[in-house]
């Protein structure tokens, strides 16, 4: 497994879910980590567990925050060398109509989803214009299809899909060596997932559970290591002429 050999890269909300996985992915086919979250225990935590498994590091970071994106890449650069992959993976989901969801919680979930792959994108194409790499944006079928109880999830993700490939097409049409694509993860076992659920009544709980997988043809959640294979083949020169797309990667959940 060496699709990213020797390649330095940079996974945001790397601490859990999909971003850890995502991190565990690129470190064992050979590259460099820098893994940032919001959340310094947790990532402290999980460079614990990561270690072991090749070059990483932690950096604490908002991706709301302009002002620390030039912080994380000069780390970066400084600990392993100039990034050649991007994960634009921190996000934050709630469940809660369009009637019941407040105008914090909507510009929260912009913020972080759509505001912090914008600011994450724009600062990737600043150092890579030159010596080219690749950005994967965390998107999700719900960019693709709606759901009653996710509106401001559905508009944040729809974003990013229709962001990343403004930015791809700009960078092929300028010339710059940079690959950008997003993934559409269907529902995974994340906390971010059971996160969300236990927001609802256990009753609701269970039947928005039951619901969803009956609408998954594969009858399962997907692993995160599942979703972090998507992204390790979009990080890696196998994927060489692919950009402006979305790799959907969700049981069959869209066909």
């Amino acid at each position: 497994m060496t699709q990213v050999q020797g390649k330095n890269c940079l996974v945001t909300g790397g601490a859990r879910g999909l971003g850890l996985a995502t991190a565990q992915a690129l470190l064992a086919a050979g590259g460099r980590v820098m893994i940032t979250d919001v959340d310094a225990a947790a990532g402290q935590s999980a460079l614990d567990t990561l270690a072991p498994l090749g070059d990483v590091a932690f950096e604490q970071q908002d991706v709301t925050d302009e002002s620390r994106w030039a912080f994380v890449f000069d780390q970066l650069e400084q600990r392993f060398g100039p990034a050649q992959v991007v994960v634009n993976n921190a996000g934050v989901g709630a469940l809660a109509s369009v009637e019941d969801e407040s105008l914090a919680g909507w510009h929260r979930t912009l913020g972080v989803n759509l505001d912090g792959v914008y600011l994450g994108t724009q600062a990737a194409i600043a150092r890579m214009r030159t010596s080219g790499g690749s950005i994967i944006n965390m998107a999700s079928i719900e960019g693709l299809i709606g759901e009653p109880l996710l509106p401001a999830y559905n508009a944040s993700k729809g974003g990013v899909r229709l962001f990343s490939r403004s930015a791809a097409l700009h960078c092929a049409r300028a010339g710059y060596p940079i690959r950008i694509n997003s993934v559409c993860p269907g529902f995974a076992d994340t906390e971010m997932v059971s996160g969300a659920l236990s927001q609802l009544p256990e009753d609701q709980a269970a039947a928005f559970a039951e619901r969803t997988l009956a609408r998954i043809p594969m009858g399962r959640f997907a692993r995160p290591d599942e979703i972090a294979q998507a992204v390790l083949f979009l990080a890696s020169d196998a994927a060489s002429y692919m950009t402006g797309s979305d790799l959907v990667v969700d049981g069959g959940m869209t066909a």
